[in-house]
């Protein structure tokens, strides 16, 4: 019962167990005593209770997660060699800090921050196999117009001048991939990439985090970047910035294994259960999840 129903209360089990003559024969009553010193015993313990989309694991995202696999694996199979590069975006705020701390008993743990909360500073970065190829930030959310700008710089670190505009066999094709968000979509980014001989756009399905490597790398890049104490040694641009220069290829390589590791199991439609992700200076409800049959 409580693994079919993790919000189940004790005195619904008892209930459930007094009505259920068959499992539970002859058992006319039950204390709720009884019934916790039972579960405990079984090593089932009180949680926190997380949200989790009932669309995560429906038919059609199954199918979702299957076709972004198998486009994937195409891509590597074509003739062509494609470079993937992971692009998202992250907000920071200076009054975000480690959300627990040491001190002695008895005594509150704090932490020193600014007085007034500040403007949020986003960045959008890009990392692939060869590491952090572009890291851009900014105050405020990031919109289409400056997604361009992220583009252009991207686009200037990927392809050298002499062959911008051109596709030619044995080049390198580059693979974006991102997941749905609104400006994502949006018509002068369709215009952008469908300029790019050499630069195509792949979509992550919906309730698919744990097949994004980049985040990830926002989750340490976080911590390192309250490591720098920016509110204190250095500005927080400057914070942000160190930050993503001690992240090395080998950093993101494993990110990348790691997400991949996830695919036979998209391929064979299996369901995802969520577990609580933790990224760096804020908790992300991810599906980052173990999956059963």
């Amino acid at each position: 019962m409580v693994v079919a129903n993790n919000a189940i209360r004790l005195r619904e089990i008892q209930a459930a167990v007094i009505a259920d003559q068959g499992a539970f024969r002859n058992i006319n009553s039950v204390s709720l005593a009884t019934i916790d010193r039972v579960l405990k015993r079984n090593h089932v313990r009180m949680k926190q209770l997380y949200r989790v989309p009932f669309q995560r694991n429906s038919d059609i995202v199954k199918e979702a997660r299957f076709q972004y696999v198998q486009r994937i694996m195409e891509l590597e199979a074509e003739g062509a060699h494609h470079k993937f590069i992971f692009v998202d975006e992250a907000g920071f705020n200076l009054c975000k800090v480690r959300r627990r701390g040491r001190n002695i008993i008895g005594q509150r743990a704090t932490v020193t921050v600014p007085g007034q909360r500040g403007a949020n500073i986003t960045m959008c970065a890009a990392i692939s196999n060869d590491g952090v190829l572009c890291h851009i930030p900014t105050i405020g959310p990031y919109n289409t117009e400056r997604l361009i700008t992220f583009l252009d710089a991207l686009k200037d670190l990927l392809i050298p001048p002499e062959e911008r505009g051109l596709l030619r066999p044995g080049m390198t094709l580059y693979v974006i991939i991102w997941d749905n968000v609104a400006f994502h979509h949006s018509r002068l980014v369709n215009e952008w990439f469908a300029a790019q001989p050499r630069i195509m756009i792949q979509f992550l399905p919906a309730y698919l985090p744990f097949l994004n490597p980049i985040e990830e790398f926002f989750s340490a890049w976080r911590w390192k970047v309250y490591d720098h104490r920016p509110y204190e040694q250095m500005p927080l641009l400057e914070a942000m910035n160190a930050g993503c220069l001690t992240i090395g290829a080998e950093d993101c390589q494993g990110w990348i294994r790691h997400a991949r590791r996830y695919f036979p199991r998209c391929i064979a439609g299996k369901t995802f259960n969520a577990t609580l992700m933790r990224t760096c200076g804020i908790i992300v409800k991810n599906e980052w999840t173990k999956c059963e049959r």
